[in-house]
């Protein structure tokens, strides 16, 4: 008898919504065709746009609902805003018997994906808050709700904890507060100086120009989060990363073209949204700022940076150029230029937003850190001190660097022990202590470090940065690495334009013994960010996976790519052990040279220490000895 090979289940962390029409079956008793016509209609001209424009799918149809999939809870939950909204608008002139309302549920949860479903709990979660929500209203689950809190323009109220139907624990469901959208908010709770039971600051100033720009962007459909008016500015709270990102300039005057440009400002949007802390204008209110002055669209959107751009194709070739603005002053922070391949626009797109949007969050970090320091010198907050910290944290790696960073989160969480982003960056220091073997007490610091970025992932499962550093934890161990691969896919279904999550999963799959497979996920990460400050961490995995495959040719120019770009000292000890292996005696003998000189001590003995600390796979191992007799070719000392 043949044993057949268990067929692999794709699975994957989604943002699910679910909707249906509130009493169909008495809109179609009472007119059949006139039901569908109408519904049919909504499903086309408001419901299908607004999940394309957030960028979800909709995985079926279900009669009288539908259900859809997003990479994440913001953008689902903007979508069906945007889309009870626009049914409204459609509806309103219906006689109330007539008229289609749907209800909305939304979760998150790990599903089984085939082509044309998607299964699992987090599904059926997602359909029984839909049963719960009001018609023309949402409910969503608190796993949905820790990740759009404050993100969406709206507040929701706690309805408790809900007994589904045929699910087993209770599930602790929210719906907006008072029935309210950015669009329908009460124009009295703006004159009033809050919505949702905002309090006002203290210094709050009332103004008719103020208030009026105000009720317009709410009218115009913008997630425009929690507003104050200060002189004749409305002010966003509690977003330093708010931006807007402007319609991208067609410069090539081709109709094709427009719709890329379009579709490479909205990505970056969605893109920028996943960033923690961060506050990004709907693209359907960007999109009437295009052209105008940058200190009105912060006057009038509030918004602390800008983002545009243009597009110019020449024959095969198209350049996207994008530009970082201070609204304050209208001064540009930083641009950046990419070409790719018309022939492959849809891959292009991809590349260019995932790329922009990585490059964007250490530009906007890098900033924010300088303005804290210039600004609070001696008295810096939690956020102050954890912006620093993942400024440091973002540059090449090495002991000094990583001590730094560690000790700005320490100080971040003496003030606020639970801040999340904080508690995510010292984990991710930690880990990279004991993975680069710059610890004298591993065990402890793993010990902290996963324990701080658990409590994190215990609030915000949907973390994709929090799952990323969880997997840098278990591969730190060296034991059960196919936990920490699990976790940095897990980072990617969340945020696909995660560029470490990408190169960190690359490595994973080296120390499990599978090189082979590494090559693709450390291309994706260069390709997404080709100027990362973990560029020369990538080429060294680019190196270490043909090194553990005997392709020494190949390991010795991604080595030599690696040290080009930042000098760092287990590249030396690759490159050497692979120019023994190749018969390129002098090199390998230069190489050890600096290696010793980066690490006076190092020797074969400690190469294979850190190799059985790195993994317990065979093949790896295996792999390892052989590289160590190369190291014993090179000259490198046994003991």
């Amino acid at each position: 008898m043949v044993n057949e090979r268990a067929v692999r289940v794709e699975r994957r962390l989604s943002a699910i919504l679910a909707a249906d029409v509130a009493g169909y079956s008495r809109l179609m008793h009472n007119d059949e065709e006139a039901t569908h016509t109408k519904l049919t209609a909504l499903l086309t001209d408001a419901v299908a746009p607004a999940i394309a424009e957030h960028g979800g799918r909709i995985v079926k149809n279900t009669g009288d609902g539908f259900l859809a999939e997003f990479p994440s809870a913001v953008e689902a939950v903007r979508a069906a805003i945007q889309f009870q909204n626009r049914i409204k608008e459609l509806t309103s002139d219906d006689p109330e018997a007539k008229r289609i309302a749907f209800r909305a549920g939304i979760n998150i949860g790990d599903v089984i994906v085939e082509p044309n479903d998607i299964f699992g709990d987090g599904v059926n979660v997602a359909a029984r808050l839909e049963g719960i929500a009001e018609p023309g209203s949402i409910c969503i689950s608190s796993t949905a709700y820790d990740q759009v809190r404050g993100k969406v323009g709206i507040e929701f109220a706690d309805l408790g904890e809900q007994n589904l139907k045929n699910i087993a624990l209770p599930v602790r469901a929210y719906a907006p507060q008072l029935s309210q959208t950015p669009s329908t908010v009460s124009f009295l709770n703006i004159i009033g100086g809050f919505s949702f039971g905002l309090r006002p600051p203290r210094r709050m100033r009332r103004t008719r120009t103020g208030l009026i720009m105000a009720f317009l962007l709410l009218m115009m459909g913008g997630g425009l989060g929690y507003w104050y008016i200060r002189g004749d500015e409305p002010q966003l709270l509690n977003h330093r990363l708010s931006i807007v990102v402007l319609p991208f300039t067609n410069l090539s005057n081709e109709p094709e073209q427009e719709y890329f440009a379009e579709g490479v400002a909205d990505d970056l949007s969605a893109d920028l949204s996943r960033l923690e802390d961060s506050f990004v204008i709907a693209p359907s209110t960007a999109r009437a700022y295009k052209n105008v002055d940058p200190k009105r669209i912060r006057r009038e959107l509030g918004v602390r940076y800008i983002l545009d751009g243009s597009l110019r194709r020449t024959q095969s070739i198209v350049r996207i150029n994008a530009r970082l603005i201070d609204a304050r002053t209208g001064a540009q922070i930083w641009s950046e230029g990419v070409d790719g391949e018309w022939s492959k626009s849809l891959q292009l797109q991809h590349v260019i937003t995932g790329g922009l949007a990585r490059r964007l969050d250490l530009e906007l970090t890098n900033q924010e850190s300088r303005d804290a320091e210039v600004a609070r010198p001696n008295n810096p907050d939690a956020v102050d001190l954890t912006m620093r910290g993942w400024a440091v944290l973002n540059r090449p790696y090495s002991r000094q660097q990583l001590a730094q960073s560690s000790g700005l989160f320490e100080r971040a969480l003496q003030i606020d022990p639970g801040y999340p982003k904080a508690l995510v960056g010292l984990a991710d220091t930690l880990a990279m202590e004991v993975n680069y073997r710059w610890s004298d007490a591993p065990a402890d610091k793993l010990r902290r470090a996963e324990s701080a970025v658990d409590q994190v992932l215990s609030q915000f499962p949907s973390d994709a940065m929090a799952h990323f550093v969880k997997g840098e934890v278990q591969r730190a161990k060296g034991r059960n690495l196919d936990t920490a691969v699990g976790e940095y896919m897990a980072a990617i279904a969340i945020n696909p334009s995660l560029a470490p999550a990408h190169g960190a999963l690359g490595a994973a799959k080296i120390r499990v013994g599978r090189s082979a497979e590494a090559f693709v996920s450390l291309q994706m990460a260069v390709q997404l960010s080709p100027r990362d400050p973990l560029l020369s961490t990538w080429y060294f995995y680019v190196c270490h996976a043909h090194s553990h495959l005997a392709q020494y040719d190949e390991a010795i120019e991604w080595c030599s790519r690696s040290i080009a770009v930042n000098p760092f000292w287990i590249a030396y000890a690759d490159l050497a052990a692979a120019n023994a292996l190749a018969g390129h005696e002098r090199e390998a003998h230069a190489a050890v040279a600096e290696l010793r000189r980066l690490r006076p001590n190092y020797t074969v003995g400690l190469w294979l220490q850190d190799g059985s600390a790195w993994s317990d796979n065979v093949v790896f191992l295996a792999e390892f000895q052989r590289l160590a007799e190369g190291l014993r070719k090179a000259g490198l000392p046994e003991r």
